[in-house]
């Protein structure tokens, strides 16, 4: 998977609007590694000591999911989780329900299986959401299995 940084990230979107709160956010989440709900980028972003507002975050983070820049999940209770996206690549992944860590399924099965589907009831140029959930290794060894609500590490 190629890496990507935020420079590379803000030139993926449309000109303008360059702010240093833009800028902190696209920071903190291109260092993200799991998926990270709008809430918990803020909390990182201002334990930075940097002033950002909830508002830019998320206007930021949809963005991002308009131009392709991020994959979205939902955890549990529904809310939206951000992942940047690899080059190119829509992906789709398997979250742990108690840690939160995403690991990566084999896309081109899943996309094999919407373009079937598609094609059998004539339509085309298909959008589609998978999501996977599961519990992990790691979180299947320790008793009981709580899903942590602090923050991610994103550093």
């Amino acid at each position: 998977m190629s890496c990507r940084n935020a420079e590379q990230l803000a030139r993926a979107l449309p000109a303008g609007r360059q702010t240093r709160q833009r800028g902190a956010v696209l920071h903190v989440l291109v260092d993200c590694p799991d998926f990270v709900s709008a809430q918990q980028l803020h909390a990182l972003i201002t334990a930075d000591g940097i002033g950002v507002g909830l508002t830019t975050v998320y206007r930021l983070l949809r963005e991002l999911e308009t131009y392709g820049q991020v994959d979205v999940v939902r955890d549990d209770v529904g809310e939206r989780l951000y992942r940047i996206r690899p080059f190119g690549r829509h992906r789709h992944y398997l979250v742990c329900r108690s840690c939160g860590r995403s690991e990566p399924v084999d896309a081109d099965a899943v996309e094999a299986w919407v373009d079937r589907i598609g094609e059998a009831a004539g339509f085309d140029a298909i959008e589609h959401t998978v999501e996977l959930s599961g519990i992990c290794a790691a979180c299947r060894t320790t008793t009981p299995p709580v899903a942590d609500e602090g923050e991610p590490s994103c550093r």
